[in-house]
This record gives C-alpha cells, sequence and structure tokens, in this order.
C-alpha cells in the first residue's frame, strides 16, 4: 500500500509524437528486473501529435497498485510541461530538462533544477535525443549504475541494429556524465527487492486471462480504452490456438461471439461503453437462448464519445439495464490487474454453469495503467467447468433444451450433435425450444420459462466469495468502493489511520449477483459510512441503496477524467468527519 521503505515517483511530461513511452518502458525494465514494484498511469489526449502527454511512475519495495500522491522526479520534454508542473514541485524533488529550448519559469518552490546543454553534449540532430540525454540523467540521479542502463538500452534496441545501440548508449552516457558532474543526485538510491517481476496492463491481464480460462474465440471492434484485449489476443492468436476477428462493428462483434458460444466456444469481447450500447440487444438474446458468453466493457468518460482517453465508473447504470426485460446476467468489477487475470476463468465458469451472459467491468485507470506482478501468482491452468454441457451424441428422442428443472439450469447440447435437435432463437420458447408466439401464446409456459430462468441464480451467491472489511474493526470511518478504487481506497485508509482517523474499509467486486445480506451485516455496524466512486451521480451508491434501503452518511466523487488519488479521499474524509459536508468533490489542479 505504498508504506515500505522506499517509494519514489516520476514523470515524464511532453506532447504526442515525442517518443515519451520510450524511456517509460526502459525504466520499468531496470526496476522490475530489480525486483521493485510500479504502478504507471498515462494522462493523454486523444490527439497523435500535440497536446499533453504526462506518464507518472511510482516505484516502491512494496506492492502498489496506484501511481501515490507526489512526485519527486520530473522530465520536461517541452515547454508546456515545465509551465503545468513545475509549481507543484517542492523542496528535495528534481526537474530534468533540454536548457537550450526550455525555460523554467520564476514560480520556484524549491525544486533542483537540472537543465541539460543538450547541443552541447550531443551533436544528433535527433529531436528525440534529448529523452535519452534525460533519461540518462535521471538514471544518475536515482543513483542507477550505468552498466544496467546500458544493458536496458541494448534490449530495447537491439532490433534496430548496433549502430542505433551504440548511439543511444553514447548519447544517455553523456547525460548520465554531465548528471554525475553538475547535479546531486537523490539521498536514497532504489534498493534491490527479491526476485525480477513482470510489467503488465489491466487489459493485458484481461485477455491472457480469457486465454488461460478456455477462451477458442475472440472479437472486437477497436474502440479505447479496451483496445490493449485486441492487441494482445491478436499477437497471441496463433500460438494459443484463438480465433481472433476484427469485426465490421460492435453489433457484429456481439452476435458473432453469441454464435461462439452457442456452438459450444468459450467467446470473448471487449469494448468501451458506447460500444457496449451497441451489443446490448445481444447480450438480451444470449439471456434468453441461455447461451454463455462474456463482454468486457472498459469504461472511459462518457456519455456519447466523452473524452476518449480519461477514466471513470460510469456505465454501471447501463450494464445493469443492458438490454430489455427481465433476465438474468452476471456483472463483476475487478479490483486491480491479477484480479481481472483471476475473475476471468472465474466468470466463465459461473456463466457455463448458470448458461447466461456476464459483463466484466473495467475502466482505463485498471486497463491501460501498466503494473509490475509476481509472474508465479499468475496460474495459466485455472480450474475450467463446463457446467451441465453434453458434448456426445446418443439415441435420446425429445431433447428438451430448456428443461424445467428444479434448478433453472436445463442440460445443453452441442449443436449438430445426434438426438439433440433443438432451436435456438430470440423468441420465447418452451422446454422444447417450440416458438411460443407464432399463434397462440401459452400464458402459463411464458410464466414457467421466467421464472425457470430465474431461479438459476436462487443459488449463485453460494459460488462467489462475499466482500470483506478491511481494517480495524469498530473503526470511526468506513470507505466503501467499487472496482478499481480498491489500492488507492486502501492507501488512503492507511494514511488515515496513522493520522489518528481509524478506517477500515469495504470493496464491492461482484455487483450482480449482489451479496446484500452479507454487506448489510456489516454496514449497519459502521459508525460513519462514505463512498467513493468515480462518477458524478453515485451510481453505486444508489444501486446499493435500490438493493439493500442502505443510504451511506457521505460520499466522495470525482468526475474530471482522471482517477483518485490517495490524498483526494483523505482529504474528503477529513472534510466530513468535521462536518464541511457530506459529499466532497476533490479539486485537481490543471496540469494533466
Amino acid at each position: 500500500m505504498g508504506l515500505g521503505t522506499y517509494d519514489f515517483a516520476l514523470a515524464i511530461g511532453g506532447e504526442a509524437g515525442q517518443g515519451i513511452a520510450t524511456p517509460g518502458d526502459i525504466l520499468a525494465r531496470i526496476i522490475v528486473r530489480r525486483g521493485l514494484h510500479l504502478s504507471t498511469y498515462n494522462s493523454y489526449q486523444s490527439i497523435v501529435r500535440g497536446g499533453h502527454i504526462f506518464l507518472t511512475m511510482r516505484i516502491s519495495d512494496v506492492e502498489v497498485q496506484n501511481h501515490g500522491d507526489k512526485l519527486d522526479l520530473l522530465i520536461c520534454l517541452n515547454q508546456d510541461t515545465m509551465n503545468r508542473h513545475q509549481r507543484l514541485m517542492g523542496p528535495g524533488t528534481r526537474i530534468v530538462y533540454n536548457s537550450d529550448l526550455i525555460k523554467p519559469g520564476t514560480e520556484d518552490n524549491g525544486a533542483d533544477l537540472c537543465g541539460l546543454p543538450v547541443s552541447e553534449l550531443t551533436d544528433s540532430r535527433n529531436r528525440l535525443v534529448q529523452n535519452t540525454i534525460a533519461m540518462g540523467a535521471s538514471a544518475s540521479l536515482m543513483g542507477i549504475d550505468f552498466a544496467v542502463l546500458e544493458e536496458s538500452l541494448a534490449h530495447r534496441f537491439q532490433r534496430q541494429g548496433q549502430a542505433m545501440v551504440d548511439q543511444n548508449i553514447s548519447v544517455a552516457k553523456a547525460g548520465y556524465d554531465y548528471s554525475q558532474e553538475h547535479f546531486k543526485p537523490f539521498e536514497q538510491s532504489p534498493p534491490t527487492g527479491g526476485k525480477p517481476l513482470a510489467v503488465w496492463s489491466g487489459n493485458e491481464a484481461l485477455a491472457m486471462g480469457g486465454a488461460a480460462a478456455g477462451v477458442k474465440f475472440y472479437a472486437a471492434y477497436p474502440m479505447s480504452p479496451a483496445t490493449g484485449v485486441l492487441h494482445w489476443m491478436a499477437a497471441n492468436a496463433r500460438n494459443l490456438g484463438i480465433m481472433v476477428r476484427q469485426v465490421e462493428d460492435e453489433i457484429g462483434v456481439a452476435n458473432m461471439v453469441l454464435g461462439a458460444g452457442q456452438a459450444g466456444t468459450r467467446s470473448l469481447c471487449a469494448t468501451s461503453g458506447g460500444g457496449f450500447a451497441l451489443m446490448t440487444e445481444a447480450v438480451g438474446a444470449a439471456a434468453m437462448m441461455e447461451i454463455p458468453c462474456v463482454f468486457i466493457d472498459v469504461q472511459r468518460a462518457g456519455p456519447s464519445t466523452g473524452v476518449p482517453t480519461k477514466t471513470e465508473q460510469g456505465d454501471l447504470w447501463q450494464a445493469l439495464g443492458a438490454s430489455q426485460g427481465d433476465f438474468e446476467r452476471i456483472i463483476v468489477a475487478p479490483t486491480d490487474c491479477l484480479d481481472a487475470f483471476n475473475t476471468m476463468a472465474e466468470v466463465f465458469n459461473l456463466t457455463d454453469k448458470y448458461q447466461c451472459p456476464a459483463i466484466v467491468i473495467s475502466d482505463l485507470y485498471i486497463s491501460e495503467g501498466r503494473f509490475s506482478v509476481d509472474p508465479d501468482k499468475i496460474n495459466m491452468h485455472p480450474k475450467i467447468d463446463r457446467g451441465a454441457l453434453i458434448t456426445e451424441s446418443s439415441d435420446t428422442e425429445g431433447f428438451l433444451r430448456y428443461k424445467d428443472t428444479e434448478s433453472g439450469i436445463s442440460p445443453r447440447a452441442l449443436p449438430g450433435l445426434e438426438g439433440y435437435v433443438h432451436l435456438a432463437a430470440t423468441d420465447e420458447h418452451d422446454e422444447d425450444s417450440t416458438l411460443l408466439s407464432d399463434e397462440f401464446t401459452n400464458p402459463h409456459k411464458r410464466r414457467a420459462m421466467v421464472e425457470k430462468r430465474a431461479r438459476k441464480f436462487d443459488t449463485i451467491l453460494a459460488d462467489i466469495a462475499p466482500p470483506v472489511l478491511e481494517g480495524p474493526a469498530n473503526a470511526d470511518v468506513t470507505l466503501i468502493g467499487w472496482g478499481s478504487t480498491l489500492d488507492i481506497i486502501a492507501e488512503a485508509a492507511a494514511a488515515l489511520n496513522a493520522a489518528g482517523t481509524s478506517t477500515n474499509y469495504l470493496q464491492i467486486k461482484w455487483m450482480v449477483p449482489f451479496h446484500g445480506a452479507q454487506i448489510m451485516e456489516i454496514l449497519t455496524k459502521a459508525k460513519r459510512t462514505i463512498i467513493v466512486e468515480n462518477n458524478f451521480s453515485g451510481q453505486f451508491a444508489r444501486y446499493m441503496r435500490s438493493e439493500t434501503g442502505f443510504s451511506a452518511n457521505g460520499h466522495i466523487r470525482k468526475y474530471d477524467g482522471e482517477p483518485f488519488m490517495p490524498h483526494h479521499i483523505v482529504d474528503g474524509v477529513k472534510a466530513q468527519v468535521s462536518g464541511e459536508t457530506d459529499k466532497y468533490i476533490p479539486y485537481q489542479e490543471i496540469t494533466v
């Protein structure tokens, strides 16, 4: 939770096209190979060139899943970054910049200015050379041996030939040596952690989790911030035996996923809110035909096109209301990358068992963020349960695809099996799949089918772990969150406890089915409850109230497109405990 002995944050700012990702990737590789943890967040705009890009990387000797509250090192690749962020850097911090082109402002809060005369240090005309020089200087300031940086540079540029490798190493060495001679390094250098770690994004975790769960068909129409799932699937499909299709639109995507699911294949797609809006009729079709399939909605700031490159938790009610009518669906919001990976196998097992669609709700913050992970925690061979799936032919006659069983679960057969002829259609049907609405709608049969499908969920809560209260049992404040805010809330709670405000927290992952009784057992004992969520209207607060009747004492909400930082929640709790307000909206400096 960011409570280790080493907690360091750096940021690289510039515009799209200035090569910000490359130094970030190189530094990330150095950190995880050292056995240290990292969390990165990239605040970027939806343009190919220009704008303001701000990549933040937090490094710690303990696991971190958020980019924290502070900056120790700022690397400015253009004047705009200096203008936006210089005033936020305080004593003990460093600002690295190209002194030929970038001039510090007069608003100086005590940061050490580390200007690099790039034209003196290299004769290269490549405009990206300042990135490599700045990387060398930054490594020196952080106390990283140049040999470590050299190895990482060689690895990064090896595919472009030895000449490119040599050039980048030479330029980085010039920045490193200049920094050694002219700038004061940080007092604490990165320690050596345990074994080397891996780095992944939430989208990669979702894709890998799907592959581990046995997905053999993936379809998508590219839509940020979900496109990373498609990229991973396309890159690994041939080796894993997965059919991947980039379809002309999200309507086609959803219907192809249904078709694959009906054929008996575990099928998956991912999109964002706007694309999911087009998929919702297919979600209802999956429910009516009782086809197991999984839809991923990676939320971005909406409605409509909204802010395509910003984060939000604004699609909960869209998922709850996807398609028309009453039907059973599973909705789950993973809390971090590893949880996203593990959730995929769990949710596919549930959809197969209960024969219904599932919606996995992620968001830009964890899906496009990059986080360290211990590879040993990634289980690529989870338990697979296909439910009541008939896979072999028999002499059975009169197969009842939608048999009205006590559990509501009807055995399903792979299409084409001899003896298991049935019809799959979006109309209401009888037990044997005969459509009810052709000539006469039998009201008793219609009612029986609705109740049969509903009965499937009578026991589903027993298959899903309920949320657990974390922190002091009799705390003065209980924070309630859902989905990706877990680590931010946990770190804020730790800070509040350290400052004397006893705080615990309850993070909700499963939206449908909802552990209402267990949640109420916890919250009715709480002294003060505050719900934290990344939207304007308090969508989760409204949903929990509709399910349980529970109303929280206060709220902390953020809807400016940027994720929470721990201090936003700390400040919100303090404001509510002191009686200033019962709904706190963090104010964010206009820097990113």
